[in-house]
């Protein structure tokens, strides 16, 4: 977030929202202060806010909670977590349900009905209205405070007026007779009709819709939780001597300090080596399988591993100003920078509920002033509950839970209505390179020995140096000379040379493994005889003196791979190959692929910026990544996709997950799918919300001339719920283009 010399900005964790049109309003609210620029996101549930030094943090808390939410800044703790409140929010929904199912059985089967059940039945709705309903009730209050309504007003008041219609009628009226036996009747007006089960209905048709939110929304900030995981604890620190070692949590390093980085452990922060020389392994921000050499003099990042000799680090940079906390900021500003997905229902809501009840007091008042008391209450009720947006409501969960659930069964993992909106007009997709089109797994390529050498004697001796490094070039030709032979010949005199290779005595020879400088220095002549082959990485072998030939090492294409993008070309979408390596080292990659467009040489923080610069030119990108270096381009990009295989970051920050695993690995024909699904999905969203619209349109009417008693309205609101849920369930019949089930 870009900010002035006077300006500041804060995230607020805002509370109480349960709606996008709570969200718009505490926006609306903040953005009317003098120079505050706010964006509320709702899935999130956290407010970005770039203000004036003359408006202080406490001011815009205070005016979110004036609002009727809580507001915390980062700084303070949630007084609930999102996993708490998803749990209450599970309680409140087995009580409503506890409680509903025998007072709508009872209430609907006259067969059922003994005497006192209608007090049996009142007995049990009590806590499924006060109690279960009491979020509903809440907020519609809180609405009627500053004068505006959502669905959760019409949901209170159906519930609340069919409560105390029902009590009002059990107490001072016939309903309240030992012998009473309620039919169902299509019209309004009997004295003895009661309605307790309109009011446990609707309060646990709307508590499903909302568990399932309280679910989804703990998840949203997975990312930088993921993030977080990724650097070290605690530190080696060195004193001036270089040898005086003490542990300090990593949050105590300051610029300047030094410290130890010692085989296997993680870079503690960025930093500049000052002794030691070593491998670090970077594929955790890099994506890149191979890990870098680094001497005196070279940069290292922190979060990253070291995997080869002991290093003595200073420190350049620390806490939020690290590549880390860096990437980590780019994925948040990217998730608040999203076009929200805009809630149809909660739209409609806001012009529909007032209407709503302006027509029901309508109804009342025409019905009582024509003498008809009984008919004017009962129809005023109708309108109030045949009006509930249930159905609305459902549209679009229930066609997200079918359409997650069948792309869990062929391996695609959705993560929310975003993607469904995205994927409909996406037409580039960006595929990182080393490990997402790549297994990022090293393999020995080629083995090309100079003419009378022999190609099985060039690997083995080759194998039998690497055999005592921890290099993955190296662990690339010992598993590739296995794969020849069991037995490796025995090597004395070992010596790793970092950044160069390695050399030993085999079958008392000495030989020497590694890049070509180490092999020119020592005095090996003609080690450019054989080229670089295809980009892919050159290891020189030479003995006695002589350049005896090559391996080619590489990180391998996933089976899949080619097959994907030709399905993502005969959909219309463009591909585009996207990567930290050189150009040389990916033209062979894109020739295989068939010449995708290659954009290399990108940097973690460039990866955002090129999928940024794709969407100001006017394209719809889906983004296909794997590592911590795509998170933010993966939050981005108006489709996030990940490959279950890379770092979790990625997949938290994604929209969709590949899950699915063809030939041992993971399926890319997977991204066609998750188009082809979200699609198919969305197309299920949209024609729910018409039909839940019409029977709206269709029923007030109905109901507000007295042709709908509030028992058939709750069976006319069941029955367009459950033709929103039957659409959905079409999803399940959905087919993959891409590919078979999950294996």
């Amino acid at each position: 977030m870009t900010t002035s010399v006077d300006t500041h900005s804060v995230t607020l964790r805002i509370a109480g929202m349960t709606c996008a049109a709570c969200a718009g309003r505490i926006e609306r609210r903040l953005n009317r202060m003098t120079g505050v620029h706010a964006s509320v996101n709702f899935a999130t549930e956290k407010a970005y806010i770039e203000h004036p030094a003359a408006v202080s943090v406490t001011e815009l808390t205070e005016t979110v909670r004036a609002l009727g939410y809580s507001a915390l800044p980062p700084s303070q703790p949630a007084p609930v977590d999102g996993a708490a409140t998803s749990a209450t929010a599970g309680w409140r929904l087995v009580g409503a349900a506890a409680g509903t199912v025998p007072v709508v059985v009872l209430s609907m089967t006259p067969g059922l009905q003994f005497d006192y059940w209608q007090w049996l039945v009142a007995v049990l709705t009590t806590p499924v209205v006060v109690w279960a309903g009491w979020p509903f009730h809440r907020a519609a209050v809180a609405g009627l405070r500053h004068r505006t309504a959502t669905m959760d007003t019409l949901v209170s008041l159906g519930a609340v007026v069919s409560y105390l219609w029902s009590v009002w009628a059990l107490v001072g009226g016939a309903a309240g007779d030992p012998a009473m036996r309620m039919a169902m009747s299509w019209r309004p007006g009997h004295g003895h009709d009661i309605y307790f089960e309109v009011g446990a209905a609707l309060v646990t048709f709307l508590l499903t819709g909302r568990w399932l939110e309280a679910r989804a929304r703990h998840r949203a900030g997975s990312a930088i939780r993921a993030l977080a995981t990724l650097s070290a604890r605690d530190v080696a620190v060195v004193g001036d001597d270089g040898h005086a070692e003490r542990r300090i949590p990593v949050a105590q390093l300051r610029v300047g300090d030094r410290f130890v980085v010692r085989p296997g452990e993680k870079v503690a922060t960025d930093g500049v080596v000052e002794a030691g020389a070593s491998a670090i392994d970077v594929s955790m921000l890099t994506g890149e399988s191979v890990p870098i050499e680094v001497a005196p003099g070279a940069a290292v990042v922190g979060a990253t591993v070291n995997v080869g000799g002991r290093l003595l680090v200073r420190a350049t940079r620390v806490g939020e100003d690290t590549r880390l906390a860096q990437i980590a900021r780019l994925v948040t500003e990217a998730q608040s920078g999203k076009a929200k997905a805009q809630r149809l229902a909660d739209a409609v809501a806001g012009v529909f509920v007032p209407l709503v009840v302006v027509l029901a007091l309508a109804t009342l008042a025409g019905w009582w002033a024509a003498g008809a008391p009984g008919t004017a209450v009962g129809a005023a009720v109708a309108v109030l509950i045949v009006a509930c947006p249930c159905a609305l409501g459902l549209a679009t969960p229930t066609a997200l839970l079918v359409g997650t659930g069948r792309g869990a069964q062929v391996g695609v993992l959705i993560r929310g209505a975003a993607a469904l909106e995205s994927a409909r007009r996406i037409d580039t997709v960006v595929l990182d390179k080393t490990g997402t089109l790549t297994t990022g797994r090293m393999r020995v390529v080629d083995v090309l020995p100079v003419p009378g050498v022999d190609r099985r004697d060039l690997l083995r001796r080759a194998a039998a140096v690497e055999q005592y490094a921890e290099h993955p070039i190296a662990h690339a030709i010992v598993q590739a000379a296995a794969e020849d032979g069991p037995d490796l010949p025995e090597a004395d005199e070992f010596a790793a040379l970092p950044g160069l290779g390695a050399r030993a005595v085999v079958d008392g020879t000495q030989v020497l493994v590694g890049r070509a400088e180490m092999l020119t220095e020592a005095g090996v002549p003609d080690v450019a005889a054989h080229p670089a082959a295809g980009g892919h990485t050159v290891v020189h072998v030479a003995w006695n003196g002589r350049n005896r030939g090559v391996i080619t090492v590489s990180d391998g294409l996933r089976p899949t791979a080619v097959a994907a993008l030709d399905r993502l070309r005969g959909l219309g979408l463009r591909p585009v190959l996207l990567t930290g390596d050189t150009a040389e080292a990916a033209a062979p990659v894109a020739d295989r692929l068939g010449g995708p467009e290659v954009i290399a040489e990108v940097l973690p923080e460039e990866k955002q910026q090129v999928i940024r610069a794709l969407r100001a030119s006017g394209r719809t990108v889906a983004m296909v990544g794997d590592g911590v270096n795509d998170a933010a381009a993966l939050a981005e990009a108006d489709l996030g996709v990940a490959v279950a295989s890379g770092a979790d970051v990625a997949i938290e920050a994604s929209d969709i997950t590949l899950l699915r695993i063809r030939h041992g690995d993971v399926d890319l024909l997977g991204v066609v799918d998750a188009i082809g699904l979200s699609r198919a999905t969305l197309r299920v969203v949209k024609v729910n919300l018409f039909w839940a619209l019409a029977y709206n349109v269709a029923a007030i009417p109905l109901a507000a001339f007295g042709l709908v008693s509030p028992m058939a309205a709750a069976a006319a609101m069941a029955c367009s719920s459950l033709l929103v849920v039957g659409n959905s369930l079409r999803l399940f019949r959905w087919r993959p283009v891409g590919g078979a089930e999950r294996s």
